[in-house]
């Protein structure tokens, strides 16, 4: 059993130094309607969310994406996880938090694609008056011939097997990259 320890433990140190890169985002959505849809020319169209003012007096808009992250391995050992707890910081301030129950094995040299799915409550960015202007900002950049970047963080906290019982790392690894408005639009 010390040797299947000590074999997941250098995976995870491998997964220390892997490299990540979100490469796309998948079925944005708010309140159930498209993020695509929504933006019209280079405007937001709120009013093509009806479901967004019912949201607003529940004080509940749910945000859904599919984020697909990029891990490579440049070193000689193979990384992998059995499963994680994550976190998705924009700008510093938490996002969304959740769970990914998969193996995750990123061989030696090699690169694998993970997507992340994201269910949050933007009710407190979308109330406020000041976030809801940098993020239509930055949505009107990605539509158009300006960028815009912003820094996302996720942090993950892996688990491994220890015998029968699944034990957590003892705190999150912190993933720091700056992404443009293009990707999501």
């Amino acid at each position: 059993m010390g040797c299947g320890v000590n074999k997941q433990a250098q995976q995870i140190k491998a997964l220390e130094n892997c490299k990540y890169r979100i490469v796309s985002a998948q079925n944005l959505s708010v309140a159930g309607a498209n993020v695509k849809n929504i933006m019209s020319g280079q405007d937001i169209n709120l009013a093509s969310l009806p479901g967004l003012a019912f949201g607003l007096l529940r004080k509940d808009v749910p945000f859904r994406a599919t984020i697909n992250m990029e891990v490579s391995n440049p070193s000689g050992s193979l990384a992998a996880i059995n499963e994680f707890e994550y976190k998705v910081l924009i700008n510093k301030q938490e996002l969304a938090a959740g769970f990914v129950n998969q193996l995750v094995s990123v061989p030696a040299g090699g690169s694998v694609v993970v997507p992340v799915d994201l269910n949050v409550n933007v009710y407190q960015f979308i109330s406020n008056a000041k976030v809801m202007s940098e993020i239509s900002d930055f949505l009107r950049a990605g539509s158009g011939a300006n960028e815009k970047k912003g820094l996302v963080t996720l942090k993950i906290r892996p688990s491994i097997m220890v015998g029968n019982t699944l034990v957590k790392y003892p705190g999150f690894i912190s993933i720091d990259k700056e992404v443009s408005s293009k990707i999501l639009l």
